[in-house]
Protein backbone atom coordinates (compact mmCIF):
# COMPACT_ATOMS: atom_id res chain seq x y z
CA UNK A 1 0.00 0.00 0.00
CA UNK A 2 1.57 3.16 -1.12
CA UNK A 3 1.12 6.16 1.07
CA UNK A 4 1.36 9.70 1.53
CA UNK A 5 2.12 12.98 3.46
CA UNK A 6 -0.64 15.22 4.77
CA UNK A 7 0.33 18.43 4.03
CA UNK A 8 3.25 19.75 5.64
CA UNK A 9 2.35 18.29 8.76
CA UNK A 10 4.95 15.11 8.37
CA UNK A 11 1.94 12.72 8.99
CA UNK A 12 2.02 10.06 6.87
CA UNK A 13 -1.33 7.35 5.37
CA UNK A 14 -2.30 4.97 3.33
CA UNK A 15 -3.62 6.16 -0.48
CA UNK A 16 -7.00 4.35 0.77
CA UNK A 17 -8.86 5.66 3.60
CA UNK A 18 -11.45 3.76 5.23
CA UNK A 19 -14.50 5.52 5.38
CA UNK A 20 -17.37 5.04 7.81
CA UNK A 21 -20.31 6.46 7.81
CA UNK A 22 -22.55 3.26 6.79
CA UNK A 23 -21.57 2.06 10.75
CA UNK A 24 -24.37 1.89 12.77
CA UNK A 25 -27.35 2.01 10.49
CA UNK A 26 -26.30 -0.50 7.63
CA UNK A 27 -23.72 -2.21 9.00
CA UNK A 28 -23.47 -3.69 12.60
CA UNK A 29 -20.80 -3.36 14.92
CA UNK A 30 -19.17 -6.40 14.52
CA UNK A 31 -19.63 -5.70 10.76
CA UNK A 32 -17.30 -2.41 11.15
CA UNK A 33 -14.86 -3.99 13.36
CA UNK A 34 -14.12 -7.21 10.45
CA UNK A 35 -13.49 -4.32 7.98
CA UNK A 36 -11.50 -2.45 10.32
CA UNK A 37 -9.52 -5.49 11.05
CA UNK A 38 -9.22 -6.21 7.03
CA UNK A 39 -8.27 -3.34 6.34
CA UNK A 40 -5.24 -2.70 8.72
CA UNK A 41 -4.09 -6.11 7.55
CA UNK A 42 -3.69 -4.92 4.21
CA UNK A 43 -1.78 -1.61 4.87
CA UNK A 44 -4.63 1.01 5.61
CA UNK A 45 -3.64 2.93 8.40
CA UNK A 46 -6.38 5.82 7.47
CA UNK A 47 -9.78 5.89 9.38
CA UNK A 48 -12.04 8.64 8.38
CA UNK A 49 -15.46 9.34 10.48
CA UNK A 50 -17.39 12.27 12.06
CA UNK A 51 -19.44 13.01 14.78
CA UNK A 52 -22.46 13.64 12.39
CA UNK A 53 -22.12 9.69 11.22
CA UNK A 54 -24.08 7.55 10.28
CA UNK A 55 -25.43 8.95 7.48
CA UNK A 56 -27.45 6.15 5.50
CA UNK A 57 -29.67 7.65 6.76
CA UNK A 58 -28.82 10.28 9.09
CA UNK A 59 -31.09 10.89 12.31
CA UNK A 60 -30.77 12.12 15.58
CA UNK A 61 -31.19 8.66 17.41
CA UNK A 62 -28.13 7.28 15.65
CA UNK A 63 -25.74 10.40 15.72
CA UNK A 64 -21.89 9.45 17.54
CA UNK A 65 -22.63 5.79 16.60
CA UNK A 66 -20.15 5.26 14.01
CA UNK A 67 -17.99 7.60 16.34
CA UNK A 68 -18.56 4.87 19.23
CA UNK A 69 -18.26 1.84 17.27
CA UNK A 70 -14.76 3.02 16.14
CA UNK A 71 -13.71 4.09 19.71
CA UNK A 72 -14.97 0.35 21.12
CA UNK A 73 -12.86 -1.09 18.24
CA UNK A 74 -9.42 0.79 19.29
CA UNK A 75 -10.53 -0.01 23.01
CA UNK A 76 -11.07 -3.73 22.32
CA UNK A 77 -7.46 -3.89 19.92
CA UNK A 78 -5.13 -1.36 21.72
CA UNK A 79 -4.36 -0.43 17.78
CA UNK A 80 -4.66 3.44 18.14
CA UNK A 81 -1.21 4.01 17.80
CA UNK A 82 -1.44 2.15 14.37
CA UNK A 83 -3.71 4.12 12.96
CA UNK A 84 -4.40 8.10 11.82
CA UNK A 85 -7.66 8.75 12.96
CA UNK A 86 -9.75 11.65 11.28
CA UNK A 87 -13.01 12.75 12.43
CA UNK A 88 -15.35 15.95 11.55
CA UNK A 89 -17.17 18.61 13.27
CA UNK A 90 -21.02 19.19 11.81
CA UNK A 91 -21.75 22.25 10.63
CA UNK A 92 -25.35 24.26 11.21
CA UNK A 93 -29.06 22.59 9.82
CA UNK A 94 -29.45 19.66 12.62
CA UNK A 95 -31.12 20.54 15.75
CA UNK A 96 -30.05 17.85 17.54
CA UNK A 97 -26.20 18.59 16.90
CA UNK A 98 -25.88 22.19 19.30
CA UNK A 99 -29.33 23.25 18.50
CA UNK A 100 -28.74 23.63 15.08
CA UNK A 101 -26.07 26.61 14.84
CA UNK A 102 -23.16 27.25 12.68
CA UNK A 103 -19.81 26.14 13.75
CA UNK A 104 -17.92 28.37 16.12
CA UNK A 105 -15.25 28.05 18.44
CA UNK A 106 -17.29 27.33 21.43
CA UNK A 107 -18.94 24.60 19.62
CA UNK A 108 -15.09 23.04 17.87
CA UNK A 109 -14.21 22.85 21.95
CA UNK A 110 -17.45 21.11 22.84
CA UNK A 111 -17.31 18.75 19.77
CA UNK A 112 -14.10 18.01 20.01
CA UNK A 113 -14.29 16.89 23.43
CA UNK A 114 -17.44 14.96 22.84
CA UNK A 115 -15.77 12.83 19.92
CA UNK A 116 -12.67 12.24 22.35
CA UNK A 117 -14.80 10.13 24.54
CA UNK A 118 -17.10 8.75 21.73
CA UNK A 119 -13.43 7.57 19.92
CA UNK A 120 -11.54 6.32 23.25
CA UNK A 121 -8.40 8.56 22.92
CA UNK A 122 -6.29 11.23 23.72
CA UNK A 123 -6.13 12.80 20.48
CA UNK A 124 -6.99 13.23 17.05
CA UNK A 125 -5.01 13.24 14.13
CA UNK A 126 -7.04 14.82 11.59
CA UNK A 127 -9.93 17.01 12.72
CA UNK A 128 -11.66 18.69 10.24
CA UNK A 129 -14.44 21.12 9.39
CA UNK A 130 -17.44 19.26 7.84
CA UNK A 131 -18.85 21.84 5.68
CA UNK A 132 -18.43 26.11 5.81
CA UNK A 133 -21.17 28.21 7.80
CA UNK A 134 -21.34 30.26 4.52
CA UNK A 135 -22.67 28.99 1.22
CA UNK A 136 -20.62 26.89 -0.42
CA UNK A 137 -21.75 24.62 -4.29
CA UNK A 138 -21.26 21.16 -3.04
CA UNK A 139 -24.28 18.48 -1.80
CA UNK A 140 -25.48 19.41 -5.12
CA UNK A 141 -25.84 23.02 -4.76
CA UNK A 142 -23.83 24.22 -8.04
CA UNK A 143 -26.73 25.30 -9.60
CA UNK A 144 -27.88 27.53 -6.67
CA UNK A 145 -24.61 28.81 -5.32
CA UNK A 146 -24.20 32.40 -4.79
CA UNK A 147 -21.74 34.45 -3.42
CA UNK A 148 -22.51 37.46 -3.88
CA UNK A 149 -24.97 37.35 -0.83
CA UNK A 150 -22.07 36.13 1.55
CA UNK A 151 -20.73 39.53 3.98
CA UNK A 152 -17.08 39.59 3.65
CA UNK A 153 -16.16 40.89 7.14
CA UNK A 154 -18.45 37.98 8.88
CA UNK A 155 -16.94 34.88 6.51
CA UNK A 156 -13.33 36.23 7.71
CA UNK A 157 -14.28 36.62 11.09
CA UNK A 158 -15.42 33.50 11.15
CA UNK A 159 -13.02 31.72 9.79
CA UNK A 160 -10.53 33.47 12.14
CA UNK A 161 -12.90 32.24 15.30
CA UNK A 162 -12.36 28.42 13.92
CA UNK A 163 -8.71 28.96 13.70
CA UNK A 164 -8.56 30.28 16.78
CA UNK A 165 -10.18 27.24 18.64
CA UNK A 166 -8.69 24.65 16.62
CA UNK A 167 -5.32 26.00 17.91
CA UNK A 168 -6.36 26.04 21.38
CA UNK A 169 -7.05 22.04 20.78
CA UNK A 170 -3.61 21.58 19.23
CA UNK A 171 -1.91 23.32 22.00
CA UNK A 172 -4.02 21.07 24.58
CA UNK A 173 -2.12 17.92 22.13
CA UNK A 174 -6.37 17.25 22.22
CA UNK A 175 -5.97 17.20 17.54
CA UNK A 176 -2.40 16.90 15.66
CA UNK A 177 -3.72 18.19 12.69
CA UNK A 178 -6.68 20.38 10.64
CA UNK A 179 -8.47 20.08 7.60
CA UNK A 180 -10.87 21.16 5.42
CA UNK A 181 -14.39 19.49 4.08
CA UNK A 182 -16.97 20.72 1.34
CA UNK A 183 -14.84 24.04 1.04
CA UNK A 184 -13.85 26.40 -2.14
CA UNK A 185 -10.37 27.57 -3.10
CA UNK A 186 -11.66 30.78 -1.73
CA UNK A 187 -12.28 29.49 1.55
CA UNK A 188 -9.02 27.27 1.88
CA UNK A 189 -6.49 30.39 0.80
CA UNK A 190 -7.99 32.03 3.54
CA UNK A 191 -7.76 29.52 6.21
CA UNK A 192 -3.93 29.68 4.86
CA UNK A 193 -3.15 32.95 4.89
CA UNK A 194 -5.14 33.91 8.26
CA UNK A 195 -3.03 30.61 9.92
CA UNK A 196 -0.01 32.71 8.50
CA UNK A 197 -0.40 35.81 9.34
CA UNK A 198 -1.59 34.94 13.08
CA UNK A 199 0.53 32.44 13.72
CA UNK A 200 -2.31 29.64 13.61
CA UNK A 201 -2.80 25.88 12.59
CA UNK A 202 -2.18 24.96 8.82
CA UNK A 203 -4.48 23.20 6.75
CA UNK A 204 -3.47 20.13 5.81
CA UNK A 205 -5.92 18.51 3.72
CA UNK A 206 -9.33 19.45 1.65
CA UNK A 207 -11.66 16.68 1.75
CA UNK A 208 -14.26 17.01 -1.06
CA UNK A 209 -16.18 15.10 -3.33
CA UNK A 210 -14.06 13.76 -6.42
CA UNK A 211 -15.13 10.93 -8.87
CA UNK A 212 -15.36 10.34 -12.39
CA UNK A 213 -18.59 12.16 -12.61
CA UNK A 214 -17.73 14.74 -10.61
CA UNK A 215 -14.36 16.51 -10.94
CA UNK A 216 -14.07 19.99 -10.01
CA UNK A 217 -11.02 19.41 -8.10
CA UNK A 218 -9.34 19.06 -11.46
CA UNK A 219 -9.64 22.89 -11.93
CA UNK A 220 -8.79 25.93 -8.98
CA UNK A 221 -8.63 23.64 -6.24
CA UNK A 222 -6.11 21.49 -8.07
CA UNK A 223 -3.62 24.49 -8.06
CA UNK A 224 -4.52 25.67 -4.55
CA UNK A 225 -3.08 22.06 -3.82
CA UNK A 226 -0.04 22.52 -5.59
CA UNK A 227 1.27 25.63 -4.91
CA UNK A 228 -0.01 24.90 -0.98
CA UNK A 229 0.34 21.25 -0.34
CA UNK A 230 -2.92 20.77 0.56
CA UNK A 231 -3.78 17.58 -0.81
CA UNK A 232 -7.14 15.78 -1.65
CA UNK A 233 -8.81 13.39 0.68
CA UNK A 234 -11.95 12.09 -1.96
CA UNK A 235 -14.55 11.38 -0.42
CA UNK A 236 -17.93 9.34 -2.81
CA UNK A 237 -15.12 8.16 -5.65
CA UNK A 238 -17.42 5.67 -6.46
CA UNK A 239 -20.49 8.40 -6.21
CA UNK A 240 -22.32 6.83 -3.74
CA UNK A 241 -22.23 3.50 -5.56
CA UNK A 242 -22.98 4.72 -9.10
CA UNK A 243 -20.36 3.96 -10.65
CA UNK A 244 -20.33 0.15 -9.90
CA UNK A 245 -22.97 0.10 -12.59
CA UNK A 246 -25.25 -1.31 -9.96
CA UNK A 247 -28.74 1.10 -10.08
CA UNK A 248 -28.04 1.13 -14.30
CA UNK A 249 -31.36 1.06 -15.85
CA UNK A 250 -33.51 2.02 -12.62
CA UNK A 251 -32.29 -1.09 -10.50
CA UNK A 252 -32.08 -0.28 -7.10
CA UNK A 253 -30.99 -3.65 -5.38
CA UNK A 254 -32.28 -4.05 -1.47
CA UNK A 255 -30.06 -2.86 1.02
CA UNK A 256 -27.93 -0.69 -1.06
CA UNK A 257 -27.88 3.15 -0.54
CA UNK A 258 -29.96 4.19 -3.66
CA UNK A 259 -32.48 1.91 -1.79
CA UNK A 260 -32.45 3.78 1.72
CA UNK A 261 -31.47 7.36 0.88
CA UNK A 262 -33.23 7.69 -2.94
CA UNK A 263 -31.48 9.77 -5.09
CA UNK A 264 -28.30 9.53 -3.41
CA UNK A 265 -27.94 12.84 -1.93
CA UNK A 266 -29.21 14.45 -5.27
CA UNK A 267 -26.46 11.64 -7.49
CA UNK A 268 -29.07 9.25 -8.92
CA UNK A 269 -31.01 11.06 -11.89
CA UNK A 270 -31.41 10.39 -15.49
CA UNK A 271 -28.51 12.98 -16.69
CA UNK A 272 -25.57 10.42 -14.92
CA UNK A 273 -26.66 7.61 -16.41
CA UNK A 274 -25.19 7.91 -19.90
CA UNK A 275 -21.83 8.34 -18.75
CA UNK A 276 -21.99 6.10 -15.72
CA UNK A 277 -23.00 3.65 -18.55
CA UNK A 278 -19.45 4.42 -20.56
CA UNK A 279 -17.41 4.11 -17.72
CA UNK A 280 -18.71 0.89 -17.27
CA UNK A 281 -18.56 -0.16 -20.82
CA UNK A 282 -14.58 0.70 -20.64
CA UNK A 283 -14.11 -1.39 -17.51
CA UNK A 284 -15.61 -4.42 -18.87
CA UNK A 285 -13.80 -4.51 -22.24
CA UNK A 286 -10.58 -4.37 -20.69
CA UNK A 287 -11.45 -7.06 -18.13
CA UNK A 288 -11.55 -4.36 -15.07
CA UNK A 289 -13.81 -4.41 -12.32
CA UNK A 290 -15.82 -0.77 -12.45
CA UNK A 291 -15.64 -0.21 -8.86
CA UNK A 292 -11.53 -1.04 -8.88
CA UNK A 293 -11.32 0.80 -12.16
CA UNK A 294 -13.30 3.85 -10.93
CA UNK A 295 -10.82 4.06 -7.44
CA UNK A 296 -7.69 3.46 -9.33
CA UNK A 297 -8.45 6.46 -11.79
CA UNK A 298 -8.79 8.53 -8.15
CA UNK A 299 -5.44 7.35 -6.93
CA UNK A 300 -3.92 8.05 -10.36
CA UNK A 301 -4.69 12.01 -9.50
CA UNK A 302 -1.62 13.95 -8.44
CA UNK A 303 -3.28 16.31 -5.87
CA UNK A 304 -4.85 13.21 -4.46
CA UNK A 305 -3.28 12.42 -0.56
CA UNK A 306 -6.01 9.82 0.22
CA UNK A 307 -9.10 8.18 -1.41
CA UNK A 308 -12.01 7.61 0.76
CA UNK A 309 -13.98 3.90 0.54
CA UNK A 310 -16.75 3.17 2.40
CA UNK A 311 -18.43 -0.60 1.92
CA UNK A 312 -21.40 -2.54 3.40
CA UNK A 313 -19.82 -5.51 2.47
CA UNK A 314 -16.48 -7.73 2.90
CA UNK A 315 -16.55 -8.39 -1.05
CA UNK A 316 -17.00 -5.17 -1.55
CA UNK A 317 -14.64 -3.82 0.81
CA UNK A 318 -11.92 -6.13 -1.10
CA UNK A 319 -12.65 -4.68 -4.49
CA UNK A 320 -12.14 -1.59 -3.45
CA UNK A 321 -9.11 -2.45 -1.63
CA UNK A 322 -7.79 -4.24 -5.09
CA UNK A 323 -7.58 -0.77 -5.98
CA UNK A 324 -4.28 0.09 -5.03
CA UNK A 325 -2.67 -2.88 -7.02
CA UNK A 326 -4.34 -1.71 -10.34
CA UNK A 327 -2.63 0.51 -12.77
CA UNK A 328 -4.46 1.86 -15.48
CA UNK A 329 -3.13 1.31 -19.07
CA UNK A 330 -2.68 4.58 -20.72
CA UNK A 331 -5.64 3.20 -23.47
CA UNK A 332 -7.96 2.91 -20.36
CA UNK A 333 -6.79 6.33 -18.79
CA UNK A 334 -7.10 7.90 -23.13
CA UNK A 335 -10.98 6.22 -22.90
CA UNK A 336 -11.82 7.76 -19.33
CA UNK A 337 -10.45 10.93 -20.86
CA UNK A 338 -12.27 10.84 -23.99
CA UNK A 339 -15.86 10.21 -21.79
CA UNK A 340 -15.21 13.13 -19.52
CA UNK A 341 -14.93 15.63 -22.60
CA UNK A 342 -18.28 14.39 -23.65
CA UNK A 343 -20.11 14.45 -20.20
CA UNK A 344 -17.62 16.64 -18.01
CA UNK A 345 -21.07 17.35 -15.01
CA UNK A 346 -23.34 14.58 -15.52
CA UNK A 347 -24.48 15.05 -11.84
Amino acid sequence: MKCNKLGRTGITVSEICLGTMTWGSQNTEAEAFAQMDYALDRGINFFDTAELYPTTPVSAETYGDTETIVGNWLEKTGKRKDIVLATKVAGAGRPYIRGGEPITGAAIREAVDASLRRLKTDYIDLYQIHWPNRGHYHFRQAWTYNPFKQDREKAVADIEEKLSALDDCVKAGKIRAIGLSNETAWGTLKYLSLAEKKGLPRVATLQNEYNLLYRSFDLDLAEVSHHEDVGLLAYSPLAGGILSGKYLDGQKPAGSRGSINGDIGGRLQPRQEPATRAYVEIARKHGLDPSAMALAFCLTRPFMASVIIGATSMEQLKTDISAADLVLSDEVLAEIAKVHRFYPMPM
